[in-house]
């Protein structure tokens, strides 16, 4: 069988700048890569704090040395850039200061594309097998010559992996990015592969994560992974820590698409790490791929799971609510392990749920998400919960609504203000983000709120008023 893709796995135990540039450099000339135009590289940086949140992001030491690379590989480059989208609501221009971003630019005087302060242009989508028929992406993106990706290997609780493929979820802004982010986010990565195609991939895997994505636990992976095809690169990612790629849902829709392969036999695997090496080191690599009502056993918190409305994924939605409830509880863990036993009574119910819920005595009820269905009887009074779904066909990717850092959060309180003395709130998005979830836990489990954590509320609200103020003048430059 021909190998037409080459993955290079590398050995690095260090976060040592030069060491990084020297191993990317070495790939990029074994790849026979040579970046030219405008040259766009795309980290990690969903989330990024060095105390709260250490092991979510792309390192900047790695950023460091891949830039290094890249400039003594590039070939008349136009520009150098570094673009991401942040986690739902939170201002880029945060991360990057978390993840010490800001010194590296300046370092290699390159400049910064925040996603959520620039103009989002629509792309049209051809494959015949497409979710939708276009996309927005920040106007960077859709200019972009060269795209190089810097993912970060990590485990994930909606997707199991997320790697290069999974990493284009960060060229989408707010707006936009929660489109199609429930049922449908497997099919939504892979729709997004036909924007733009990377011309290099160098992976993070020096310390991954896993089970979870915003609060990973750190494992010592030691390497560093290359290559030029994300389908070939997440498959080799899939083998390095024992997982079949054919379960990775949304690498198994890019390669049936015909964006790379899936089949290990096809790729060339090559470098100073040898497969079967790194397997034996991944052996207890954790996920977390529980549904929430089995996860969830011990403690104040239990979840009643329904049925959802779309075919292919009757019993769980795997992108949506229960995933971001998940990583709310892990954000808590941090602050308070034991939250699950400090929380009051709190059920949680998602889906299409029949029959009575038999709850506790002061048990309070969360129901999650826009395609939660529930008729019945609380404290002997008639509690009527409509759904609200709407299929992909029904959402115009063009008249979306916002999600404003501070808009989001007014509504979410005031909602939680209005229900304090209820035994039930219906949280209604889809999905409900993971912000959302540390607010309406506070609430009905009457805990502190997390998200107003001093650490970070106040540079992260000025970092929100200057992502303000430059959209702004982004848009003014456009019209003038």
């Amino acid at each position: 069988m021909e190998k037409q893709h080459k993955v290079l796995i590398m050995r690095c135990d260090t976060y040592d700048a030069d060491k990084i540039a020297g191993i990317v450099r070495e790939g990029m000339e074994t790849l026979n890569i040579r970046p030219s135009g405008r040259i766009l590289l795309k980290p990690n940086v969903v989330i990024a704090h060095p105390e709260v949140f250490p092991h979510a992001f792309t390192r900047k030491e790695f950023l460091d040395g891949a830039i290094t690379a890249i400039k003594a590989r590039a070939k008349r480059p136009r520009e150098i850039t570094v673009g991401e989208r942040s986690g739902i609501t939170l201002p880029t221009r945060w991360t990057f200061q978390n993840a010490g971003y800001p010194e590296i630019f300046k370092k290699h005087r390159v400049k910064a594309r925040y996603f959520d302060e620039e103009t989002q242009v629509p792309v049209r989508l051809t494959h015949e097998k497409r979710l939708r028929d276009r996309v927005f992406v920040p106007e960077s993106v859709a200019r972009t010559d060269f795209l190089i990706n810097l993912p970060k290997f990590k485990a994930h609780p909606w997707c199991r992996l997320t790697l290069s493929l999974k990493n284009y979820i960060g060229i989408q802004d707010d707006r936009h990015r929660l489109v199609d982010h429930n049922l449908f986010l497997e099919h939504k990565i892979a729709d997004l592969q036909e924007v733009i195609q990377p011309g290099f991939i160098a992976v993070d895997a020096i310390t991954a994560g896993q089970k979870m994505m915003l609060t990973p636990t750190p494992f010592p992976l030691g390497a560093i992974m290359m290559g030029t095809n994300p389908c070939a690169v997440d498959t080799v990612g899939c083998h390095m820590v024992g997982v079949d790629p054919t379960d990775v849902v949304h690498l198994r829709l890019a390669a049936e698409r015909g964006w790379g392969p899936m089949d290990i036999q096809q790729i060339d695997v090559q470098g100073d790490f040898p497969l079967d090496a790194v397997r034996e080191k991944t052996m207890e690599f954790e996920f977390c791929l529980e549904h929430i009502d089995r996860y969830f056993k011990q403690g104040n918190l239990s979840c009643t799971v329904g049925t959802f409305p779309e075919k292919h994924s009757p019993d769980y939605c795997w992108g949506g609510c229960p995933g971001a409830l998940q990583e709310a509880i892990h954000i808590y863990k941090g602050y308070y392990p034991n939250i699950t036993q400090q929380l009051r009574k709190v059920r949680y119910v998602v889906g299409k749920v029949d029959g009575p819920l038999d709850l506790e005595p002061g048990e309070k009820v969360i129901f999650a998400g826009n395609c939660t269905r529930w008729k019945g009887e609380i404290d002997g009074r008639p509690v009527h919960i409509k759904g609200s779904y709407e299929s992909p066909q029904a959402v115009d990717e063009g008249e979306t609504p916002s999600n404003d850092l501070l808009l989001k959060t007014f509504q979410t309180l005031w909602r939680c203000f209005r229900h304090r003395k209820g035994r039930y709130i219906h949280a209604r998005g889809c999905p409900v983000s993971v912000s959302d979830h540390v607010h309406y836990l506070s609430a009905v489990g009457r805990v502190p709120n997390v998200n107003f954590d001093r650490r970070m509320v106040i540079p992260l609200n000025m970092a929100y008023w200057q992502m303000r103020a430059h959209r702004l003048l982004n848009r003014l430059r456009k019209r003038f």
